[in-house]
């Protein structure tokens, strides 16, 4: 199928364009059913607008997140939360998630030298050698 370079009409600035013979191609090619409805430039603006209201989040993008109010299950306080909450699972206010996070992060490696945790991740499987895998055991922490 040979193509041959198509004149249309942009749909924002009614100005025409040019839909090459190469573009027809790529469309062919990605089977994209429609031809283009926005010329070069106006595609851009456009792609432009919504990248820039996209940044802010959610919120910006028009989609409304779902606030659930709850009680929080260590300190008591009532809180929202952007989820719902799930039977049996505790749920934290902002303070006692903070207070909780960085210490599940460093007891677990606070018992392993930072020297034997570094060579183990670097060295192969192979070079370890015979007793491997007691070291590899100690310099991983334990999961929970």
């Amino acid at each position: 199928m040979e193509f041959v370079d198509r004149l249309l009409t942009c749909a924002d600035c009614g100005g025409e364009f040019i839909f090459t013979a190469g573009e027809q191609l790529f469309f062919l090619d990605k089977q994209f059913k429609n031809d283009p409805k926005r010329c070069k430039p106006c595609k851009s603006r456009r792609s432009a607008q919504s990248a820039s209201a996209t940044t802010g989040g959610p919120a910006a993008a028009g989609i409304s997140r779902t606030e659930t109010r709850t009680e929080c299950s260590e300190c008591g306080i009532t809180t929202t939360v952007p989820f719902k909450p799930t039977q049996g699972r505790p749920v934290l206010c902002r303070q006692c998630f903070k207070k909780r996070t960085p210490v599940a992060a460093t007891e677990n490696t606070a018992a392993v030298p930072a020297e034997l945790v570094a060579a183990v991740s670097t060295a192969p499987a192979a070079e370890l050698g015979q007793g491997s895998t007691e070291l590899a055991s100690v310099a991983q922490p334990a999961q929970a």
